[in-house]
């Protein structure tokens, strides 16, 4: 059925730390972009917050973080929060959430398929006698079960994507599984230069219809570094994240100058497993 849209489910991954106004838009951009395409329904929105193990300095502890997403999206009807990457205790691939969240989903779905089949099969039972009525219904049953699985993409901002370059920072066969398997959505501003990216790699230059870059015409450059910042500060974060968040950290006096300091000097999970992989795969 060419009129069949594809489902589509946003998997956002990072630190959230905390989570901004900006973060909440790249999901309301995403939705937008795919539903203009025609081809796309946007059916849910995932907010992953890595866990402590990811070291990454200032970084504070996973339940506030998660606690933030939560009352940040309270009130979205399509974006929720799971906590499944944050309470591994050790630091995850981006990769292996992805495939989490699709086998998720897949498993899901098989049972939906298997409970809306039963009723139907137990229908066409009952009108054995009635010519020409068994056929088309013994269909129907089968189809929920044909019913694609929605894709799980991971969504993103250019800076995410363009950290595909640091060295160690990402395995290259996760970037090729990434692209080939799942798909990426990057939020880019416009003007940015993430399609000269994707032109000079030659893993994402394959798989570029696999990447759907959506241009954020109204700019908002509010990062999580910058909101910490004011905050250590004492300046107003009022507008910038959610006044449920802004409650939450005033309440918990969530940033410091001590909580900026935090895992100082420490290498981040991700390079200290990736070079120890190298070092071994070389000795």
């Amino acid at each position: 059925d060419p009129d069949r849209k594809t489902e589509v489910v946003l998997l956002a991954c990072g630190s959230f730390n905390p989570i901004t106004n900006m973060h909440l838009r790249l999901f309301e951009l995403a939705k937008d972009y795919f539903h203009e395409t025609g081809k796309y329904k946007v059916i849910k929105g995932i907010i992953s917050p890595v866990g402590d193990a990811y070291k990454k300095k200032g970084l504070i502890s996973a339940n506030h973080r998660v606690t933030m997403a939560k009352l940040a999206t309270k009130n979205s009807d399509w974006v929720e929060v799971d906590d499944w990457e944050s309470c591994q205790s050790e630091w995850l691939e981006t990769l292996k959430v992805l495939r989490y969240h699709h086998q998720k989903l897949l498993s899901a779905d098989v049972t939906n398929s298997l409970q809306d089949a039963v009723p139907i099969t137990k229908l066409g039972r009952k009108r054995k006698q009635e010519p020409n009525r068994h056929e088309p219904i013994k269909k129907k049953s089968q189809s929920p079960i044909v019913k694609s699985v929605p894709q799980v993409k991971l969504l993103c901002g250019s800076d995410m994507l363009e950290s595909f370059g640091i060295p160690n920072l990402w395995k290259l066969e996760d970037i090729t599984e990434i692209v080939e398997k799942h798909g990426l959505v990057c939020i880019s501003r416009a003007g940015s230069n993430v399609q000269k990216f994707i032109y000079e790699s030659d893993i994402l230059w394959r798989h570029k219809n696999n990447i759907h870059l959506v241009e954020e015409w109204i700019t908002n450059d509010i990062s999580s570094t910058k909101i910490r910042r004011a905050l250590r500060r004492g300046q107003s974060i009022h507008y910038l994240v959610p006044d449920v968040v802004r409650a939450y950290i005033e309440k918990h006096k969530l940033y410091s100058p001590e909580s900026e300091d935090r895992n100082a000097g420490v290498v981040l999970a991700p390079l200290q497993k990736h070079a120890s992989d190298s070092k071994d795969s070389q000795a």
